[in-house]
C-alpha cells in the first residue's frame, strides 16, 4: 500500500496556520476523502488513515520530519481538527541541508525550527487540482501562498509539475500530491523550503 505520511514538522506548520486566524481558499475534505491503495486499487477512508501526524509517523520517508515536529513541540497542533495542507519534505530533502543543520535545529535552535516547519503548512485543505487552477489563473508571476508562518511561497508549473519558490529564491518540486489524512492533505516535496 502506498500511502505517504506527513511528518510532525508539517503537522506543526498546520497547527500554526490554524492559529493564525487567516482565511485561505480552501477545499473541505470530508470523511469520505480517500487514498488509493495502489497495490489493490481499493480506496482507503481518510479518517481511517489518521491525522497528519499519524500518517507521517506511518511512513519511514518522513522520519526526519517527525523528529523535527516532535522537537518543535508541534505534534499536538498538527493532530488537531484543521484542516491543514502540509508540504512535507522527505528524509532526502532534509539530507540536502548543510551537515549538522538538522541536529542543531532539533537540539539548540527550536524557535528557528518552528519557523521553518510552519513555513511548510497552509491553513485549509488545498488539493492538487485547486492549487493547479490557482497557479494557472495567476499567470506567469505564479500563485502566492501564505503559510501558517506568515511568510509566502510562490507556486508555478514548471515542466508539467508544481514547483515552490521560497523567500530566498530556492525551489522545491512537489513529487506526490493529495495524501489524505483525517484533518487535511499532504503534498510531498523534494527540498526543505526556508523563510528569510
Amino acid at each position: 500500500m502506498k500511502i505517504i505520511h506527513l511528518t510532525l514538522a508539517s503537522v506543526a506548520a498546520l497547527a500554526l496556520a490554524a492559529c493564525s486566524g487567516e482565511k485561505a481558499a480552501e477545499t473541505t475534505t470530508a470523511d469520505t476523502t480517500v487514498v488509493v491503495d495502489e497495490t489493490t486499487a481499493a480506496p482507503v477512508d481518510a479518517a481511517a488513515a489518521g491525522n497528519i501526524v499519524v500518517v507521517a509517523q506511518g511512513n519511514p520517508d518522513f522520519s526526519t520530519l517527525v523528529t523535527a515536529v516532535t522537537a518543535a513541540e508541534l505534534g499536538e497542533t498538527l493532530s488537531g481538527p484543521g484542516p491543514f495542507t502540509v508540504f512535507a519534505p522527505t528524509n532526502a530533502a532534509f539530507a540536502k541541508l548543510p551537515a549538522g543543520t538538522v541536529e542543531k535545529l532539533t537540539t539548540t535552535d527550536k524557535e528557528t525550527l518552528k519557523a521553518i516547519l510552519t513555513y511548510h503548512v497552509v491553513p485549509g485543505s488545498v488539493d492538487a487540482a485547486t492549487l493547479t487552477s490557482a497557479i494557472t489563473a495567476a499567470g506567469d508571476a505564479g500563485y502566492v501562498i501564505t503559510t501558517v508562518n506568515g511568510a509566502t511561497l510562490t507556486a508555478k508549473i514548471v515542466d508539467g509539475g508544481v514547483v515552490l519558490t521560497d523567500a530566498a529564491g530556492n525551489t522545491s518540486k512537489v513529487t506526490s500530491t493529495d495524501v489524505a489524512a483525517s484533518n487535511g492533505l499532504i503534498h510531498v516535496i523534494d527540498t526543505v523550503v526556508m523563510p528569510k
